[in-house]
């Protein structure tokens, strides 16, 4: 018995025949016996090296491998049977890459260039991101993207740290190379796009081969595994499956497909038929399709549409300019030309081809029965066989996906091309002798069936090529799972390894860990192909149709199934494309009038994709997307309740979207009821109050089903709490989602439609608090809404809370309050809120602070104060009074009592009140008091930065400061308004003799630059009226002949003598005592003499006469000026015209003070008898003694004259 032992390989390279190469096997063989020995001759076979070089070899008792390089960068692995008759070669990994990034040839862009400008008529902008997001979703997925290839291709645009690419997640990565493309000018338009794309992959391409350059070969001889051992990685080699066997030429499959009764010929014929609209439309085609589908940028259907018309027409771009612009003009004809060529040959192989597949058929009917029997066969299997699954993550099971994802692949072009066919089939129908029956079963039967395989096998590929994302930052359940509480080892890995490109959808799934009843997922060993294989029917059957096997349709539980694990890994986006792929077929299902899938499974589909694009929507940051977003997850949310076996559909999602309700629900609208306040509150939870808002109003629908609208709670509904407590809360969040999108008329509808009281008016001071946080006070006072029945609540809690908010708040609630009841024509009410709100100024303005501080305060009052006083004035004469009494004392706050506004120091004001309750009482008059006296404050404030006023100034100590700062204007205006009767002429005697000081005191030094005023004042007029719209006296500018407190007094004295005559006595009478030595002033002499040359009669007149001057004199000891004013009104008296002197001769027509010239006389003899000023006496009295002597005389003539001028009877009468 002979027993191969071992088999050696030997290179000969040139030894026996120059210039060539040959591997010789050697095979020692042994027998068995008594006595063991080896074979003396070994069989030998050559193996023939045409071309290349050998790398590495690897050999086993029953084949052969060999790596051979066959040119740069070019790299082939053939393996041999032990008798050399069985030979294949392996597809590497470079072919793959290639084909992904269509790099396989020079020309391998031209399908996408031609078919995107002849396909894409959407906007720029949509067509520019769909192309790169072809490019980079295969860029990213696992077997193509490498670290070094990839961070060596950007670092030629850009510079990374090794630290920071390192960290990038899958959408950071993506954002860097889309930023790179869009540097180099490819948003301009999609042909510019493509060539962008083509170059960045070409570079790449050229990095992954140098990173991943072959360096020997692996084999597992127990499991039979081949690998590649690279310069950064490890490739294993796979067997081929299905329709991979046919695409590459396995007689093997062919057989099968013949055992199974299908008609091979046929099938022959009809896949000849798919490589002409393959190698027509290119590879680009499919990539185009499965992009529609997975990124809805562009319709799937618009996208098979185009494809047709460019089957049956050829190429017809647009738009030439962009081809013409990145080509030329004579490429670009050329080009045209070729494709013109291309399209007739095509046009006659289809035909051709078409008709000799009817000939071999002899109808159409066996022809579509062997293409339905192929697209069985296309159909994902459906696994029976009991497996074991769990989630793990190794070696072997990131081998499983690729494998998955590469069949996947595979089996979706293959269905893609088909698909194509029968729509080709259908539009030349005519030219192919098809019959209405054929092509009406091509349209409800075929296609559909074409599609739902299109559909299993896209869903595989996308679970396995798509790179999971992290959890968003702020995602609640993210931060909760990093606590790792009850989690294990297993899954604390996997959920750290979310976000990296080579972690994808599929790695988050249960995976298929046995084979033949083997655990081989999990151990340490490389997988088997035959095991590989099987693992990737369990796998793909366990996603389509369960675990279990049991039939049953997409739509249904293995789809909620892997949406729910997609959802609970945080996995949103995913999910929404998941989603967005079934929705586009069950469209096509509806359309083409297949059964749908069990509303069942319907309504949850509903429920996880709106509660899907809620979670996007939060995590959105542009706010259109945002609200798109938002608004599709409450049609979805709607939807998913709006049929009667939605409670059975959703009973069981509370893991992953939160909704559960516990125990029965009586009816239709109690289930609603529940599931419309859930989705309120999981919309309010993420911020979408609009959302929130929605659902909350569709709940109190189902509050008024089952209640009815109107209804009372005495009856028992089934409802937890009563009915008007539910319906009181629902409209609460009502209002509250209405303020937060500033909606407020709808917040006030709220309001008002809420039957609970306490609710109601608890919302109406939420409603006023954030209108007042807002800043949308205008709201309440602009007349749009009318608070029906609210009006006084209303007054009331704005009155509350101005109150009891600090003065300096903003917006002013009592300026609120004046604005909303000015609205109304309630000028009474709106001038107590304004006075109210100067009281408050009044007491609690900061006047410690600054000047700027104190005039700001000041001026503030000044508003509000004029304000009050202008309302005011628009009330009835009888009514136009402010009761200043807090209206709301009744409803303090227990923690924060209110100010009391009462109108303070009202003997200051001028009011004695008379009673309590007329205290708090203001009128018109008041108010303009009180307006003149924060007038003059704030003047003061104004002029002196050191100027404090205390809460309790003194009238008096006000106008002195006044007069002090030259405010003299404001100072009379004080007085006039203030002050009455005898205390009006004593206030401004006290004026005038602060004013009178004054000028004593700057006589000798220069007078002050100016006299200040102010348009803030109630001034006096010539007839007596206090208009506030005055002026600062005009006159105080122009009438003033100097700068100095002479002109001021003398203005002012002439101004305001007609109030008090008496007012020039005092003050001469100030100066003279003041000032012994002054001369008075020349006009305030005049003043005395009446400002008119002295007359016939005598020093008599008003209080402020010659007479009175005279006496001042004398009382001063100003004995000179006395003199000189008696000798002049003497020298008068004596020295009258012709005219005057009948009028001196009247009966008590003059009079001088006699008794004051006597003092005189006797002040003057005192004098020299004190030996003091005797000359100047004497001389004076001398003067006086003249003087007077011929007076006298002059008086007895006049006496007798005008006694002899009496008639005897009067003379008589008058002595009886």
């Amino acid at each position: 018995m002979y027993k191969q032992l071992i088999s050696l390989a030997v290179l000969h390279q040139g030894a026996l025949v120059p210039d060539f190469e040959r591997v010789v096997v050697y095979s020692f063989n042994f027998r068995a016996g008594d006595r063991s020995f080896f074979s003396p001759e070994p069989s030998m076979y050559n193996i023939p090296l045409e071309e290349g070089r050998v790398i590495d070899l690897k050999i086993s008792s029953r084949k052969l491998w060999m790596l051979k390089e066959i040119g740069p960068m070019l790299y082939e692995i053939t393996q041999w049977s032990s008798n050399l008759e069985n030979t294949c070669t392996y597809i590497l990994q470079e072919d793959f890459v290639s084909e992904q990034l269509f790099q396989s040839s020079e020309h391998a862009l031209d399908d996408l260039i031609w078919n995107n400008t002849a396909i894409f008529s959407s906007p720029k902008d949509q067509t520019v991101y769909f192309i790169s997001s072809i490019f980079l979703r295969r860029l990213l997925q696992p077997g193509v993207h490498q670290y070094s290839a990839l961070r060596e291709t950007i670092l030629e645009h850009k510079y990374l740290p090794d630290s920071e690419f390192r960290s990038l997640t899958v959408d950071g990565l993506r954002q860097e190379i889309l930023a790179i493309i869009e540097s180099e000018g490819a948003a301009t338009n999609a042909t510019a796009t493509v060539y962008y794309w083509k170059n960045f992959c070409a570079r790449f391409f050229n990095h992954w081969c140098q990173s991943s350059r072959p360096y020997g070969l692996l084999v597992d001889f127990d499991s039979d595994t081949l690998g590649l051992i690279r310069k950064g990685s490890v490739s294993l080699f796979r067997s081929l499956v299905g329709v991979e066997e046919l695409i590459y030429g396995s007689s093997d499959e062919m057989h099968n497909l013949h055992s199974t009764g299908m008609n091979t010929e046929l099938l022959f014929e009809v896949l000849r038929c798919m490589s002409h609209i393959n190698n027509q439309l290119g590879r680009s085609a499919a990539a185009l399709y499965y992009e529609s589908l997975v990124s809805p940028i562009i319709s799937s259907d618009d996208i098979i549409h185009q494809l047709l018309k460019i089957l049956e027409t050829g190429f017809s771009p647009s738009s030439s300019t962009s081809l013409v612009a990145q080509l030329g003009a004579d490429a670009y004809l050329e080009r045209r030309q070729l494709a013109h060529k291309s399209q007739r040959k095509f046009a006659v192989e289809m035909l051709l081809s078409l008709r000799s597949l009817h000939t071999k058929a002899s109808n159409w009917t066996t022809v579509l029965d062997v293409v339905e029997k192929y697209l069985v066969y296309l159909s994902p299997p459906k696994s029976t066989q009991k497996s074991y699954f769990r989630r793990c993550y190794n070696v072997n099971s990131s081998v499983l996906v690729q494998a998955t994802s590469q069949v996947a692949r595979a089996m979706f072009e293959s269905a893609f091309d088909l698909l194509l066919l029968l729509g080709y089939l259908v539009n030349v129908s005519g030219q192919v002798a098809m019959m209405q029956t054929d092509v009406v079963s091509v349209n409800l039967n075929l296609i559909p069936m074409a599609q739902d395989v299109l559909k299993k096998w896209l869903i595989l590929h996308f679970t396995a090529i798509t790179p999971t994302k992290p959890p968003a930052v702020e995602d609640f359940s993210s931060q909760l799972s990093s606590l790792h509480i009850g989690n294990n080892a297993d899954k604390l890995s996997l959920n750290k390894k979310l976000g990296s490109v080579d972690f994808t959808l599929a790695c988050l799934l249960d995976l298929p860990t046995s084979s033949e009843g083997q655990d081989i997922l999990c151990s340490s060993f490389l997988l088997n192909p035959i095991h590989l294989i099987d693992l990737v029917r369990k796998f793909s059957s366990s996603i389509l149709w369960g675990k279990s096997g049991e039939q049953s349709p997409v739509f249904s539980s293995p789809m909620t199934d892997l949406a729910s694990v997609l959802l609970q890994d945080g996995q949103y986006e995913a999910a929404k494309n998941l989603f967005d792929i079934l929705d586009i077929y069950s469209r096509n299902e509806k359309v083409s009038q297949i059964p749908a899938s069990n509303n069942v499974e319907r309504y949850a589909l509903s429920h996880l994709r709106g509660f899907c694009l809620l979670l996007l929507a939060h995590n959105e940051l542009t706010e259109v997307l945002k609200e798109r977003k938002m608004r599709e997850a409450i049609r979805c949310f709607f939807r998913a309740a709006s049929g009667q076996e939605a409670p059975q559909a959703l009973q069981s999602f509370s893991s992953e979207t939160g909704f559960h309700i516990s125990g029965e629900c009586g009816s239709e609208a109690m289930w609603k009821l529940h599931y419309y306040q859930w989705a309120m509150q999981i919309f309010e939870q993420y911020g979408m109050s609009e959302g929130a808002s929605q659902f909350a109003l569709a709940a109190l629908e189902q509050v008024d089903a089952i209640v009815g609208v109107g209804d009372g709670d005495e009856a028992d509904y089934g409802l937890p709490e009563p009915a008007t407590t539910i319906r009181g809360r629902l409209w609460s969040n009502v209002f509250k989602y209405a303020l937060d999108l500033k909606h407020f008329k709808d917040a006030y509808c709220a309001i008002v439609s809420n039957t609970d009281d306490d609710s109601k008016y608890i919302c109406l001071r939420r409603f006023v608090i954030v209108l007042c946080e807002l800043g949308a006070i205008k709201v309440l006072c602009d007349g749009e809404i009318p608070f029906v029945g609210l009006v006084e609540k209303l007054e009331q809690e704005l009155s509350w809370k101005a109150e009891r908010s600090d003065i300096s708040s903003r917006p002013n609630l009592y300026k609120v309050l004046y604005a909303f009841h000015a609205n109304r024509n309630n000028w009474r009410k709106a001038a107590s809120y304004m006075y109210r709100y100067s009281m408050r100024l009044k007491k609690e303005a900061n006047l410690r602070g600054s000047s700027q501080t104190i005039s700001s305060s000041l001026q503030e009052r000044l508003y509000a104060l004029s304000t009050a006083l202008n309302a005011l004035q628009l009330v009835d004469h009888a009514h136009a009074w402010i009761d200043s009494q807090n209206e709301n004392e009744d409803e303090e706050s227990p923690n924060k009592k209110p100010r009391n506004i009462l109108v303070a120091n009202s003997a200051s004001l001028g009011i004695a009140p008379q009673s309590r309750g007329l205290q708090f009482c203001v009128d018109v008059e008041a108010l303009e008091k009180e307006y003149v006296l924060t007038s003059a404050q704030y003047m003061l404030s104004l002029a002196d930065d050191k100027f404090k006023i205390s809460g309790r100034q003194e009238l008096e100590n006000l106008v002195d400061v006044l007069i002090q700062e030259n405010f003299y204007d404001m100072a009379f205006t004080v007085i006039i308004k203030i002050w009455k009767g005898s205390a009006l002429k004593r206030e401004l005697e006290r004026a005038f003799v602060a004013i009178a000081q004054d000028c004593c005191s700057n006589a000798v030094s220069p007078a002050k630059n100016h006299v200040k005023s102010s348009n803030l004042l109630l001034l006096y007029s010539e007839d007596g009226m206090y208009d506030g719209k005055s002026k600062s006296s005009p006159a105080a500018i122009d009438q003033i002949k100097g700068n100095g407190q002479w002109e001021a007094l003398e203005l002012y004295l002439e101004k305001y003598r007609k109030l008090h005559p008496r007012l020039p006595v005092t003050v001469a009478e100030t100066l003279l005592y003041t000032d012994p030595q002054i001369e008075l002033p020349l006009w305030l002499v005049q003043m005395f003499k009446g400002g008119r040359r002295v007359t016939s009669w005598g020093m008599t007149g008003r209080e402020s006469d010659p007479a009175t001057l005279f006496r001042l004199y004398v009382d001063y000891g100003r004995h000179a000026e006395a003199t000189n004013l008696l000798l002049e009104y003497l020298e008068s008296f004596a020295s009258l015209r012709p005219a005057d002197v009948i009028n001196r001769k009247k009966m008590s027509a003059i009079w001088f003070p006699y008794t004051t010239i006597e003092r005189l006389w006797c002040q003057l003899e005192e004098m020299q008898s004190a030996g003091r000023m005797v000359d100047q006496c004497d001389k004076l009295k001398q003067l006086l003694r003249g003087a007077l002597s011929s007076h006298l005389m002059q008086v007895e003539v006049d006496s007798i004259d005008v006694l002899s001028s009496v008639p005897a009877r009067q003379m008589d009468s008058s002595s009886s």
